[in-house]
């Protein structure tokens, strides 16, 4: 635990006396505080240096334990590692392997933690720890998953597990965290192939029909992720790249390809009759419907 060099006990800390004893009487007391911090900085370390030399692992052990108690994960996972092989097969191995896990979890190292914590899980299928490992694991890769651009085989790990620990443990407390982490990962996911698409639509026609390539990511990304919050976009977005490819097209197909503005529009507007971007679907509508009466 780190403390600011200002740190005073309370009662000193409110006295609005300033003089010079009271002064002094801080100094000396600051002082005491600080060196107390650092001779139990320096006892912990001294400690944890012995226990890394030491062949006694139940000490190791036991050291290990009190150090994740007391939030220092790096000494705990360290000497944790130390012991899961020589525990292997006592009855000190399930949890020695479930603490190593969720001292690097602690840590936010969220990649090892869920190696370690998966690998509890599978070997201890109905043990102590199963439920918080799985969730743990999970929940880990969720915090872990990246933004939207970057590349998602974190995120759909993310998912899965998480959706494994729905399905082992659906009465658990936290099947609702669980539950939004989800929706949030498939989101992400969503907001991604959204990206895609507009990137389609932006390319146009540029070496090949890109708002075809457009509708089909779009189309696939709503099939996928039916409840996700940019399902109205994505919508949109067909509806403006089969109004430019209609537009775009040579004179014998304009009339056929408006006829699928015409039903993208209809298809928008029950979806979502208060949209924001009504007004830009009455356009492209006005226009459309011409060449269809035509």
């Amino acid at each position: 635990m780190l403390f600011s060099g200002n740190f005073l006990p309370l009662h000193l800390e409110i006295d609005g006396n300033n003089s010079p004893n009271s002064i002094i009487l801080k100094a000396t007391m600051q002082k005491f505080f600080l060196s107390a911090l650092l001779a139990l900085m320096l006892s912990s370390c001294g400690e944890y240096q012995r226990v890394q030399k030491s062949d006694d692992y139940a000490y190791k052990f036991d050291f290990a334990k009190r150090a994740y108690e007391e939030k220092r994960y790096v000494q705990a996972a360290t000497i944790l590692k130390d012991c899961i092989t020589v525990f292997k097969g006592s009855d000190k191995a399930e949890e020695s392997l479930f603490l190593l896990g969720m001292s690097h979890y602690e840590n936010k190292d969220y990649l090892t933690a869920g190696s370690y914590l998966k690998a509890y899980y599978q070997r201890y299928p109905k043990g102590k720890y199963t439920e918080d490992a799985r969730f743990y694991t999970g929940y880990g890769y969720y915090l872990d998953s990246p933004e939207p651009q970057l590349d998602q085989s974190g995120t759909i790990k993310a998912i899965e597990e998480l959706q494994g620990f729905l399905d082992f443990f659906p009465r658990s407390d936290r099947v609702s965290i669980a539950q939004n982490a989800i929706f949030e990962l498939q989101d992400k996911l969503t907001l991604k192939q959204l990206q895609n698409a507009q990137l389609y639509y932006n390319l146009g026609n540029y070496m090949g029909n890109n708002f075809e390539s457009c509708v089909i990511v779009a189309r696939n990304a709503i099939k996928d992720y039916p409840y996700s919050k940019y399902k109205e976009d994505l919508e949109l977005l067909i509806l403006k790249a089969r109004y430019q490819e209609a537009n775009m097209s040579i004179d014998e197909r304009k009339a056929d390809r408006f006829r699928e503005v015409v039903d993208e529009y209809y298809s928008f507007t029950n979806n979502y009759p208060d949209s924001p971007h009504r007004q830009e679907a009455e356009n492209i509508y006005k226009i459309a419907r011409k060449y269809v009466n035509e």
